[in-house]
């Protein structure tokens, strides 16, 4: 009988267990230059998250500045920057991992999370750019496009590139969901 009490509690317990993770966030990826894989929903629960595409020579590389800055103003909130360079366009990424990761360190001092390179273009995206992609009806056509997702993981903004990150519209909407 106890026994059959634990299964049941156990079966009532497992929808909710499939619903802590929502399917945006449901990706792995290793940290930037290093061997640690990451799953998002663990990283990012209950946060509220902007992910950006980068690439180290580009015009908008210097957004890097304020995305640090945003990062730093609003972490304690719960806001998360996460970037996932990429070389999809113009090939402006690429440095390896480690090139990047020393770029990003020296010359903006990104202490935001970043990833593994991933395709982000629409053509060949990697099933979390795809799935961002999808849901935001439209996909990065440059670099340091901007996703932003709630403390759920849902979708609720997309910014293109030429959206610096101390645009209004942009804090705005950071500014809401925290």
């Amino acid at each position: 009988m106890i026994r059959a009490l634990a299964i049941a509690a156990t079966l009532l317990a497992a929808p909710q267990l499939a619903l802590a993770c929502a399917e945006t966030l449901d990706h792995r990826f290793k940290r930037l230059a290093g061997d640690e894989t990451v799953h998002l929903c663990e990283a990012f629960r209950d946060k509220v998250v902007l992910v950006v595409n980068t690439a180290s020579k580009c015009a908008y590389t210097p957004q890097y500045e304020g995305l640090e800055a945003l990062y730093r103003q609003y972490r304690e909130r719960g806001l998360v920057v996460a970037g996932f360079p990429s070389n999809d366009f113009g090939r402006q990424e690429p440095g390896t991992e480690k090139q990047i990761q020393e770029f990003c360190r020296l010359t903006y001092s990104v202490e935001f999370p970043m990833f593994e390179k991933t395709r982000a273009g629409e053509g060949n995206a990697d099933p979390f750019y795809r799935h961002l992609g999808e849901l935001a009806g439209e996909f990065p056509r440059w670099n340091f496009h901007k996703y932003l997702l709630d403390r759920e993981g849902n979708l609720v903004a997309s910014f293109p590139s030429a959206v610096s990150p101390d645009a209004p519209e942009l804090v705005e909407a950071i500014e809401s969901r925290l």
